[in-house]
């Protein structure tokens, strides 16, 4: 599936830089970022889990190359992990006994950017991401039910390694609208221990809204 990924973008993107669209700035622009998180962990190890619903907020740079092409590095919080589902005693999942699993990072995304016509781009890119927080929360819908993991107790590699894919819309006054996939490359879990063999990466969907100056 990620080779499938990767082919398709590099595809799709000498597709339209060999038309006529154009970036709508000469110059670096710098701007601020921020939306809604759906993630979860993808793998065959983790058919019981359902997405957890957070948000990302952080900064962005668009540095022009050519006439089409922006390099457009970001740093961002993102709130990631899981909810796990609880069945009740006839096995139906019970969706106020949920369990969110929260691992919140740093993340920061190097992306080609490539602009299909005025205003309208695709973006791809590698995202390297810092683990900043991690816990469970048995109470997601209150503020009580949290159980934070020590680092020394914790399963979770400090670093993952995701691909990312989106598509944004910047509009004249500087507001941009974005949409990205974010698929992790790795098992977010240490070789060292009992989840060596647990096939669990992260997977990501954002919506947001930006403003370049």
């Amino acid at each position: 599936m990620m080779k499938n990924l990767i082919v398709f973008t590099t595809a799709f993107l000498f597709i339209f830089t060999t038309g006529y669209a154009q970036s709508d700035s000469s110059t670096i622009q710098l701007g601020a970022k921020g939306g809604v998180n759906f993630s979860k962990l993808s793998g065959d190890d983790f058919d019981d889990v359902d997405s957890r619903t957070s948000f990302n907020v952080g900064l962005v740079a668009e540095i022009p190359l050519s006439e089409r092409i922006s390099f457009q590095p970001e740093v961002f919080y993102s709130g990631q992990g899981f909810d796990i589902l609880e069945r009740d005693q006839d096995n139906v999942f019970d969706t106020d006994q949920n369990i969110e699993y929260q691992l919140d990072y740093i993340q920061v995304p190097l992306l080609l950017k490539a602009y299909l016509v005025k205003g309208l781009s695709v973006e791809a890119g590698p995202q390297f991401g810092f683990k900043i927080h991690e816990e469970f929360d048995s109470e997601p819908t209150s503020d009580g039910g949290d159980l934070e993991i020590d680092e020394d107790d914790s399963y979770v590699k400090d670093f993952d390694t995701s691909v990312a894919l989106g598509t944004s819309y910047k509009f004249d006054n500087g507001f941009f609208l974005s949409a990205r996939y974010t698929l992790g490359l790795t098992s977010i879990f240490e070789d060292d221990t009992f989840f060596e063999d647990v096939d669990g990466k992260n997977e990501v969907w954002q919506f947001g809204l930006g403003f370049m100056f």
